[in-house]
């Protein structure tokens, strides 16, 4: 028996998420800290001192944010190209997924009760607030001290916030950043870099040491002499200005190399290599930030390509269909994609496809407008 659709009511029940604790019902995951402390040091060690790891999230960023769009609203198109403090919001959203693996927009309505502004919260502020089944009802926004709760929902059942994430195969409400994955090639990265500056700033040739052979009978260095030594040396042969300067020995003393050489510990290769795990976790072909030695693509357009096919417009849908989603209910629906006839990477292959459905005799006119992603003909001229 089926009493007032109760039954369906049942059989329609989401099952529960991960248990949520502390205060508000905040759903707490240890994969995203509450301070956010860990996060800003990584993202300030990546993005702000790793040139492969800023030029990478960069590329991946700016290319989203400056595509061509079909936008089927004009409104929409203008929340879209609007910049509040002056940043463009798809470019703050690829890069909080890229670096944190979530994005939250606040979607802020005017006095015409349509979205006015697009404004894209830091991501280590926000943190989700869950039911009792963990499933998200509104969003805590920490700052200066303050908490700000805002309700998923309005009354009218339009979203206020949209929350982005990429997939976490662990975790029920945040999402998996590619910083995550590149974190220990980072710090390889960046090692490397500061072994070759103290290696610079050490005269350009590995450390060594200096060896006193007395003459018979005669006594070995005072303490009083080894620090007057050690001081000359730091004085006249340590640093990038002293290189090359000869090393006048007396009194039996002797150089003697201990490290290895540059060339001996690779560390050139070091770099190269961690640089390629960087890419390779975002998702950027190594030749396009200029690894030398790297031949996996057999020219620059080729992987110029690869990063469009395989990194950017993924990356991109998983931005634009949310959007699509959330806008629907506050009136404005309509096509927001990418423009592929428009992007000059991927003109090579449209203009094969064009030629290919032309020739295509056994499909209508409707059916190639269709592969196209283009309307019919008939929807076109009304």
């Amino acid at each position: 028996m089926n009493l007032f659709g109760w039954k369906g009511l049942r059989a329609l029940r989401r099952p529960p998420l991960a248990r949520v604790d502390g205060w508000w019902g905040v759903a707490q995951s240890p994969h995203v800290p509450r301070a956010g402390a860990r996060y800003v040091e990584r993202a300030q060690q990546a993005y702000l001192h790793n040139p492969v790891a800023q030029r990478c999230c960069r590329m991946i960023a700016e290319a989203i944010a400056g595509a061509p769009l079909n936008v089927g609203d004009a409104r929409v198109a203008a929340l879209i190209a609007a910049r509040p403090l002056g940043l463009a919001p798809l470019q703050q959203v690829a890069t909080h997924l890229l670096l944190h693996g979530n994005a939250y927009v606040q979607i802020l309505p005017g006095a015409d009760d349509f979205p006015a502004e697009l404004f894209v919260l830091r991501p280590e502020r926000v943190q989700v607030v869950a039911d009792g089944d963990g499933w998200p009802t509104a969003y805590v926004y920490r700052h200066n001290g303050g908490d700000v709760r805002i309700a998923a929902m309005d009354g009218r059942g339009r979203a206020q916030i949209l929350h982005i994430r990429l997939t976490h195969p662990a975790d029920d409400h945040y999402g998996a950043s590619c910083l995550g994955a590149a974190a220990g090639a980072v710090a390889v990265h960046d090692a490397a870099a500061e072994w070759n500056l103290a290696l610079l700033a050490n005269a350009a040739r590995p450390s060594g040491a200096l060896i006193h052979t007395p003459p018979e009978g005669a006594p070995p260095l005072s303490d009083a002499q080894v620090q007057r030594l050690r001081a000359d040396l730091e004085a006249q042969f340590q640093g990038s200005g002293n290189a090359g300067r000869p090393l006048l020995l007396e009194g039996g003393l002797s150089w003697q190399a201990l490290s290895l050489t540059p060339a001996e510990m690779d560390f050139l290769s070091l770099k190269d290599s961690a640089a390629r795990d960087i890419a390779m976790a975002f998702g950027v072909p190594p030749m396009l930030i200029g690894i030398s030695g790297d031949a996996t693509y057999a020219n620059y357009r080729e992987a110029s390509k690869a990063l469009w096919r395989q990194t950017i417009l993924p990356l991109a849908e998983a931005i634009l269909a949310p959007l699509r989603a959330t806008l629907a209910p506050w009136g404005l629906e309509g096509l927001i994609t990418i423009d592929l006839d428009k992007l000059p990477a991927l003109a090579e292959d449209r203009e094969r496809l064009w030629a290919q459905l032309v020739a295509a005799d056994f499909l209508s006119a409707d059916e190639k407008r269709a592969m196209l992603g283009l309307a019919p003909a008939a929807e076109q001229t009304a």
